[in-house]
């Protein structure tokens, strides 16, 4: 073969490569495409199926076989909550519980933070571990002392034991996320803010937040989620229907 034969088969050999390649693209995107799309049913499949059984009468969810959606759905179900128990009542009082303690929390945590990771006092490193070994202790064996505790203030069958401990401290593992966080945050800025005549709230409020935003998203996504679905502490610390969460309204009165 010569030369200009050889240069004229180029171009083709590139192109069929290309198209190959592009074949093998499309495959490998299908194939990702796919496990993707099972993945995201399977995920998905309680959702749809606590829908459906939320349209079917007491009888069908009973019926066995199970069946996925109902013969005749029933959105009539949505309105009869309402009229079975205060449902409006119990998501007001999750409201209330989550942004009170979320906001004490994320609060209080970032300041015990702060001064964690900016100032420097006898046994810091000792309390830290302290805070930290916390972590450890299991939450049933607090629910004794703290009923007892509660029974003393006169705070069962109130939302306050849902609510006031998130303002002291806010808890260890929030604690250790925000400290870990203000130290990645350079003391210059500090010291620059206290030669401006910043005092140390001024430059927790005016600097670090504002630069800790991630962190503190983090964390009340965190205390979010951990208030609204509490099930143990309303069970325990309350007895009165009108005081119950939403998590709490499924059981029976103790």
């Amino acid at each position: 073969m010569s030369v200009a034969e050889r240069v004229s088969v180029i171009p083709a050999v590139r192109a069929k490569a290309r198209s190959a390649a592009h074949t093998r693209h499309l495959v490998g995107r299908g194939v990702l495409y796919l496990v993707a799309l099972i993945v995201a049913a399977f995920f998905t499949f309680p959702f749809l199926w606590t829908i459906g059984s939320s349209l079917k009468t007491s009888v069908e969810i009973r019926t066995f076989p199970p069946t996925f959606f109902p013969v005749t759905p029933h959105f009539e179900n949505y309105a009869s909550v309402f009229q079975v128990a205060p449902f409006g009542q119990f998501l007001l009082n999750s409201i209330k519980v989550v942004v009170l303690a979320v906001t004490g929390q994320t609060l209080s945590a970032t300041l015990v933070a702060y001064g964690f990771a900016r100032f420097r006092f006898p046994f810091r490193g000792q309390l830290f571990a302290l805070v930290l070994a916390s972590l450890l202790l299991p939450v049933e064996i607090t629910w004794i002392p703290l009923f007892l505790l509660y029974k003393q203030l006169g705070w069962l069958d109130t939302l306050r034991p849902l609510i006031v401990p998130s303002f002291f401290g806010g808890g260890a593992f929030f604690i250790f996320l925000l400290r870990q966080f203000f130290l990645t945050l350079p003391k210059d800025l500090d010291e620059a803010a206290k030669i401006d005549g910043a005092n140390s709230l001024q430059i927790l409020f005016r600097i670090l937040i504002p630069l800790s935003k991630p962190a503190l998203a983090t964390a009340a996504i965190f205390s979010f989620l951990g208030h609204w679905n509490d099930f143990q502490t309303p069970l325990i610390f309350l007895n009165n229907a009108k005081n119950f969460t939403i998590r709490r309204e499924g059981t029976p009165p103790q």
